[in-house]
């Protein structure tokens, strides 16, 4: 129980440490998303200038097909953890009314949001999935701790007790046996 006790102890301080090398990722992920979300509100901005709400919305958008993602998995102490990557390959896109540079600006910024979305949304994952797994090796590491071993010392500190109290018996049994010839 002991040895269940040290592996989850050190299972806990491997998944804190893959927190927060993902966590890591994430935030810089995250720095590189705010930088992408500026940059498609501009055009987005631009867009409407130039077409109108009702023009931009009219405006046709990449296929769903334009984006492919790439998902690898990996697995650490039984948690599986995903790495994803989005590339856009060729697309088919039908023609639009009134082309403009600002609407095919608009399209590539959130083309490139959707991709980097993409890969956040798989280190969420990631995150969720190794903090659901260190909260419970917590809770099994704590009841280990406070419960478990605690009440294995108690029984054997009293089986030690009385194994000394039987050999305590059993030396004094010797001793006060009367010789067999005696009587």
């Amino acid at each position: 129980m002991h040895e269940g006790y040290v592996f989850l102890d050190e299972k806990c301080l491997l998944l804190a440490g893959a927190m927060l090398r993902e966590l890591r990722r994430y935030d810089e992920a995250r720095g590189r998303l705010r930088a992408l979300q500026s940059q498609a509100a501009l055009v987005l901005a631009a867009s409407v200038r130039r077409h109108g709400l009702q023009g931009l919305q009219c405006y046709p958008a990449l296929s769903q097909d334009a984006i492919a993602l790439h998902v690898r998995q990996s697995v650490l102490l039984n948690v599986p953890l995903l790495y994803a990557s989005a590339t856009r390959g060729p697309a088919a896109v039908s023609e639009p009314a009134y082309a403009s540079p600002e609407a095919e600006d608009c399209r590539e910024a959130f083309s490139a949001l959707t991709q980097h979305l993409a890969v956040m949304a798989a280190m969420s994952g990631n995150l969720e999935r190794l903090y659901r797994d260190y909260r419970r090796s917590v809770r099994r590491v704590r009841a280990l701790q406070d419960v478990l071993l605690p009440e294995l010392d108690h029984n054997l500190n009293e089986i030690e007790t009385q194994l000394e109290e039987l050999e305590r018996d059993e030396a004094l049994g010797v001793r006060w046996k009367p010789a067999s010839g005696s009587y």
